[in-house]
């Protein structure tokens, strides 16, 4: 996913969220060059042209002299039943990059975006998710900035209250970020933490990773197993969820312990199972947020100990 050329839309420009984080992208100096809100064509954001549809933005300047051209990366903040149609507008397109900041959308139609998706090699961020933020440089999403400075951690999460937590941490004392993503919260999701893993593998500017997990479905453990076999970077974990009851229904979709729809493991998705994942994959776990501070600078350490032997 190249970030740092992306040509932004941004569809649901007039719905509510939109209306309230298209100004704080702009002011972010995220590159936005055009919104979509059926119905307000013509109209403009902070002097970001609206359009009906995706295909008139993106049309050639042969069908369209108003059109911006391809879009590289489209965020999508409409209301979770028209994500669905939003998203498949947005492939049809050609735009093979979207953030779904929507949350509680329908999981069938994840299935049909993830699988529109792979036949198309779209890269889906979402749903219910902040989205993605290089301090300094770009936000696409909702990320609080003020969090953020530019360094060189990676985050990872799917959590959006969490990962801006451990930023605020890691901020506080010194150690800027690189880039933050937030995986989403719903129970169908567009991308992995494996996929963003190798991506903070192949950052030149990422020197460490912290990945922020919480109760629920296997994601953490098979970001374990993946850690061991392909990423060579210092990776620290926090798990949330320590003090969750056992099978009882949480609030954050992500959460929901596959458990309790089925028996056929009673222990997948707990705190237990994932934090002896990380242990076994040799991962330092912080108990809480203001550990990982000192997680990271002893295992940078560590590496540039290493390096200079």
């Amino acid at each position: 996913m190249n970030l740092t050329t992306s040509k932004i839309l941004i569809q649901g420009m007039m719905e509510p969220m939109g209306s309230r984080y298209v100004p704080l992208m702009l002011n972010y100096g995220t590159p936005i060059a055009a919104g979509i809100s059926p119905g307000h064509r013509g109209e403009t954001i902070g002097g970001i042209p609206v359009f009906d549809m995706v295909e008139q933005a993106v049309a050639s300047q042969t069908q369209g002299s108003e059109s911006v051209g391809a879009i590289d990366t489209s965020v999508i903040l409409v209301q979770p039943y028209l994500v669905l149609d939003a998203a498949l507008e947005a492939m049809a397109a050609g735009i093979r990059q979207l953030v779904i900041v929507t949350e509680s959308v329908p999981p069938l139609d994840m299935v049909r975006i993830t699988r529109k998706a792979e036949a198309t090699g779209t890269i889906v961020i979402g749903s219910s998710s902040p989205g993605i933020i290089v301090p300094g440089e770009l936000l696409l999403g909702i990320h609080p900035a003020e969090f953020y400075k530019p360094g060189s951690i990676g985050l990872i999460s799917r959590s959006g209250t969490l990962i801006y937590e451990v930023a605020l941490t890691l901020t506080q004392a010194g150690l800027g970020q690189s880039i933050a993503i937030s995986i989403g919260g719903d129970r169908i999701l567009g991308s992995s933490y494996d996929y963003w893993l190798n991506h903070l593998q192949q950052d030149s500017r990422t020197e460490a990773i912290v990945l922020v997990g919480e109760i629920g479905g296997d994601s953490e453990e098979q970001a374990a197993k993946y850690i061991t076999e392909a990423i060579d970077k210092p990776v620290i974990a926090y798990i949330a969820g320590r003090t969750a009851p056992r099978r009882q229904v949480m609030g954050h979709s992500s959460a929901v312990i596959t458990t309790q729809i089925t028996d056929f493991d009673a222990d997948l998705g707990t705190f237990d199972r994932k934090i002896a994942a990380m242990k076994q994959a040799k991962i330092p776990v912080a108990d809480r947020p203001s550990q990982i501070p000192d997680l990271l600078k002893k295992a940078l350490n560590g590496k540039r100990s290493l390096e200079k032997a």
